[in-house]
């Protein structure tokens, strides 16, 4: 597995890449972990029953049909997923590969990795800025969202 990657520094080279992978057929995942050459020895756990995963875990950044947000919010929302990885000595990469499973969080696990480039730390700070002002970060109810607007009044959706 050669390590020749290059870095992606800015949301706006991930989705042109994003979107350039797109447009080949081919999906661009983001994975968390100390590297490719890391994972080439050692395979994804499932961390609550300690079984071992046919693939590696990661996160795909294509965006779904329905959002119709600007991709760079969807880049931001998933490079932030995980960015506790960090603090046990994850870094973030990019990479394709073959799917031929999905873990315990429903995410897909790859096989036949192909590293394409790492994620910079200017990156990441643009994706947590931008997260944490475009989007309702850590959201996951209408009343969550209430909180984060500062809006006690039930509205509809």
């Amino acid at each position: 597995m050669s390590m020749e990657m290059f870095t992606v520094h800015t949301l706006a080279e991930l989705a042109h890449l994003t979107r350039t992978r797109e447009s080949a057929r081919e999906s661009l995942y983001l994975r968390y972990s100390p590297g490719p050459e890391s994972d080439a020895e050692y395979s994804s756990t499932d961390h609550e029953s300690e079984l071992v995963m046919p693939g590696v875990s990661v996160n795909p950044l294509a965006a779904p049909r329905w959002w119709t947000l600007p991709l760079e919010d969807w880049l931001a929302r998933r490079v932030c997923q995980y960015l506790r990885k960090i603090d046990e000595g994850a870094r973030p990469w990019l990479l394709t590969g073959r799917q031929v499973d999905f873990g315990p969080d429903n995410e897909p696990l790859l096989v036949d990795i192909t590293p394409i480039a790492w994620i910079s730390p200017e990156l990441v700070d643009e994706a947590r800025e931008r997260y944490a002002t475009r989007l309702h970060a850590g959201a996951a109810t209408r009343q969550d969202r209430q909180k984060t607007q500062g809006n006690s009044t039930p509205q509809s959706e």
